[in-house]
């Protein structure tokens, strides 16, 4: 039984353990913001209209509006390149990709919207929730597909690394399983 390497020995396993390295330390990073009490002397109620918070920051104006929508979008984004890089695969459906990495990106949104009403000083915003996502989805798509093309192009350049075979040894039979005999039940 042979299996294929997604991009090939060494690489392959730098890429994921690099990019699953990377993603621990920006998510504990995330959470380490976004989950440590706030000393405010009064909070704002909680939004769960959505796009009203980003309506109220555009409505202060471009310059008002960029800094919070920016932070927005910026807090998650790179969750948009180290969730695929993570997964380290080079032939898959770049759609399929994207919903994945939108979906991970949302639920792990959600989480941490969830694990802020516990949290003194901090409200739910449905609207970071959204942020959070578009920015995740928007790294996705200026990064991901042009990496991935670079990968396979220096795959293809170099077919000894790309083609890489693993040999798994097959089972060996190993004799008969051993049985328990069975133990009547006392009277």
């Amino acid at each position: 039984m042979q299996r294929q390497g997604s991009i090939g020995g060494n690489a392959a396993i730098r890429i994921r353990v690099t990019g699953g390295v990377l993603l621990v330390a920006h998510v504990a990073l995330v959470a380490w913001l976004m989950l440590r009490p706030l000393d405010v002397p009064w909070v704002m109620p909680p939004n769960l209209r959505p796009l009203a918070g980003i309506r109220a920051d555009l409505a202060l104006g471009w310059p008002g509006a960029v800094r919070p929508l920016g932070e927005g979008l910026a807090l998650l984004a790179p969750l948009g390149v180290l969730l695929p890089a993570a997964h380290g695969r080079l032939a898959v459906s770049p759609l399929a990709s994207l919903i994945r990495t939108a979906a991970a990106g949302a639920l792990i949104s959600l989480g941490i919207a969830l694990l802020q009403t516990g949290v003194p000083g901090r409200v739910v915003d449905v609207d970071s929730l959204l942020l959070n996502t578009a920015g995740v989805v928007l790294a996705h798509l200026a990064v991901v597909p042009a990496g991935r093309a670079w990968l396979r192009r220096r795959a293809a350049e170099d077919p000894g690394a790309a083609e890489q075979t693993v040999t798994v040894q097959e089972e060996l039979p190993q004799g008969r399983t051993p049985t328990i005999p069975r133990v009547g039940i006392a009277p």
